[in-house]
């Protein structure tokens, strides 16, 4: 009979911490039930890049002059750059310019170390497409400027998000976290 009496304290004492875990959890979801959400409804809401984002590289054609230290930087040899010498003037004239997205890793090399500045990176980073070929860009397409998410009338930009907050000092536990 004695062991069916710890038996029950047992099961009483489990009882009670389950309740108080189940407790504290809805404590803790409750104290998120007046925060603002963290999710972006994506189509219909778009977040404001910041001013250093590395999306798409635009190009201008007037400005190159053909140099290929673009090539010469990036790590995959990237940019395709077709040129002719024009001997009357001792010049390399542009003839095509090309950039792969489907393989470009973005890295900003070849638009910090061009000398012209014929290069830069958008804002743009909607590059979906069901055809791969289709993120080879030409000169041409290389030049159209995106339109602005924040000139864009029909999608809400979303500009107060909540990151999280990391304390130096202290590792991220489920409590830490669940804090902020």
């Amino acid at each position: 009979m004695f062991p069916m009496v710890t038996g029950f304290m047992n099961y009483g004492q489990q009882t009670i911490r389950a309740a108080r875990y189940i407790g504290q959890s809805f404590m803790i979801t409750l104290s998120h039930v007046n925060r603002l959400p963290v999710t972006i409804q994506y189509p219909y809401e778009k977040s404001i890049t910041s001013e250093r984002f590395r999306g798409r590289i635009h190009f201008e054609f007037d400005k190159c002059i053909a140099c290929e230290v673009c090539v010469r930087v990036c790590p995959i040899d990237l940019p395709v750059v077709h040129w002719r010498l024009e001997t009357d003037i001792r010049k390399k004239r542009l003839l095509n310019y090309s950039i792969d997205f489907g393989i470009c890793i973005f890295c900003g090399n070849c638009v910090e170390y061009c000398p012209t500045n014929c290069l830069s990176m958008t804002e743009e980073y909607e590059l979906s497409t069901y055809d791969r070929h289709e993120l080879n860009y030409n000169q041409i397409a290389l030049g159209r400027l995106p339109m602005s998410v924040i000139g864009d009338y029909t999608i809400r930009t979303i500009t107060n998000s909540t990151p999280i907050k990391i304390i130096r000092g202290k590792a991220l536990d489920s409590k830490t976290i669940t804090n902020y």
